[in-house]
């Protein structure tokens, strides 16, 4: 089949066309902007990009399929072409894939506000490690598995993001509808993209059409932690499984301590030790999404009643996924940690989880409020309750809104209330003013430092320029 993608430089998209690539299909698409790492694995997967959007080239290449990517909407002249002609056939993203693929597989969806990209490394990576030959679809960079994607091998398990943001302009489903789970994990769920819900019961409502996907011989895990989790576990129509640290967690997390080089914790099952974990992540909601992706792997490699004969020694290697507390930077005076973390819970539970693991450095939180919801006035309150986790916290510039019924956050106003409750805060009316603040503090403070980004996107460069010039100090030293 000849396959056209239209917005395919997008780590969703790209790795997407690499697998159906990898399927023998025949791939092409086009985007507006291109640049590596994507244009250059496109490339050398010989799939042809691209630039900018034309109407008359579609025509021309006439394609079997067109894949259409949900930042597109009315307007983009390759839509319209596709809605007056009817000439070519279109789906989203997520149907093609639940058409060419997931059909056919044992599917684990790992779903929740935070922590999919992890807990979907950490399943797909436990199934390689354990000879399964696992297919997955990541949404992120992850360092184990070695590449975001796999077809891995008709019939078995395929390890699989499940996104609740919108499919595309003409499906407004959760992309996770199409997955076809025979396995779903439910890691947490809280109120998030405000620019399609309103709020958290509309969220709570899309994840139950989820879990009403799950067959009877499938299983439903959930965080006995979250009370938002388990009042969406109350069913009969599959089996549930608790995990967390709360007694009645049929997957308990017992002892659990940070350590210098990460942390360490028991998981046990049915009262009985399954394993001790001393791996390299940080903070309880890593042993969480461990512990969830664990018990996953484990129900498809063995069944539910031979489980602890799975193996996770593995897990004491896992690397992690880049832009999730990956170290950018380290020496004696100065850590810097990137963190695609927006989301106040996700913040507030780093911040806590370093500041355990370095009690001695002073902490600089750099939050930039990019995100539909983290940009929100109703955003405020968590918000505070995150940053007055860090010594120090710069916000980041943010972007106004077109639209006249929300009220974006006033930034100054919350370093206002920050300072007000003993945090030292300043936000600033652009990224580049606060790079120059944060290299002053740098400069100035005799104490060792920790400083973490925190952003779901590029900061304005700020990041990269920031570790260029540690690097340039170090080398000068």
């Amino acid at each position: 089949m000849r396959i056209y993608f239209l917005g395919i430089a997008g780590t969703a998209m790209g790795n997407v066309a690499l697998l159906l690539r990898s399927m023998g299909h025949a791939v092409m698409g086009c985007d507006q902007a291109i640049y590596p790492p994507m244009s250059d694995l496109l490339r050398d997967a010989d799939i042809e990009v691209m630039e900018g959007y034309n109407a008359e080239r579609l025509q021309k290449l006439n394609p079997d399929l067109v894949v259409v990517g949900n930042a597109y909407s009315r307007g983009n002249c390759e839509v319209e072409y596709l809605l007056e002609s009817r000439s070519l056939p279109y789906v989203s993203l997520p149907e093609i894939l639940r058409k060419l693929l997931l059909h056919e597989r044992n599917n684990i969806v790992v779903a929740g506000t935070h922590g999919k990209t992890s807990t979907t490394s950490i399943a797909a990576y436990l199934l390689e490690q354990a000879g399964e030959n696992p297919g997955y679809l990541i949404g992120g960079v992850p360092l184990d598995p070695e590449s975001g994607w796999s077809v891995g091998e008709s019939g078995g398990p395929f390890v699989i993001e499940g996104d609740e943001y919108d499919s595309s302009f003409f499906d407004k489903r959760s992309k996770f509808i199409h997955y076809q789970p025979h396995i779903v994990i439910l890691n947490n769920l809280e109120f998030d993209h405000a620019d399609i819900f309103r709020d958290l019961q509309d969220v709570k409502r899309s994840f139950s059409h989820l879990i009403r996907l799950v067959p009877s011989n499938g299983y439903l895990l959930v965080n006995a932690d979250d009370e938002n989790t388990l009042s969406l576990a109350d069913i009969d129509w599959t089996n549930v499984l608790q995990v967390g640290v709360a007694k009645q967690a049929n997957l308990r997390i017992q002892n659990y301590a940070t350590t210098s080089g990460g942390s360490r914790f028991d998981l046990v099952w049915k009262d009985q030790l399954w394993q001790h974990v001393e791996w390299g992540m940080t903070g309880l909601f890593n042993a969480r999404n461990a512990a969830m992706a664990s018990l996953a792997a484990a129900l498809i490699s063995t069944g539910h009643d031979s489980l602890g004969s799975f193996s996770l020694e593995v897990l004491s290697r896992f690397r992690g996924v880049k832009r999730r507390q990956q170290q950018r930077y380290s020496s004696e005076k100065l850590i810097v940690l990137e963190d695609f973390g927006h989301h106040a819970t996700a913040i507030r539970d780093s911040l806590v989880a370093f500041g355990d693991r370095y009690p001695e450095r002073q902490i600089i939180a750099a939050f930039e409020p990019r995100t539909n919801t983290s940009r929100l006035e109703a955003m405020r309150g968590p918000t505070i309750e995150a940053l007055k986790e860090a010594h120090i916290a710069l916000i980041g510039a943010v972007k106004s809104s077109s639209q006249s019924d929300i009220e974006i956050m006033d930034t100054k106003s919350l370093a206002e209330d920050l300072r007000n409750a003993g945090s030292d805060a300043e936000a600033f009316e652009s990224n580049d003013d606060l790079y120059q603040k944060l290299g002053a503090i740098c400069n100035d403070s005799n104490k060792p430092l920790l400083v973490m980004f925190f952003t779901n996107g590029s900061f304005g460069g700020i990041i990269e320029r920031f570790v260029k010039d540690c690097e340039a100090r170090s080398i000068r030293a």
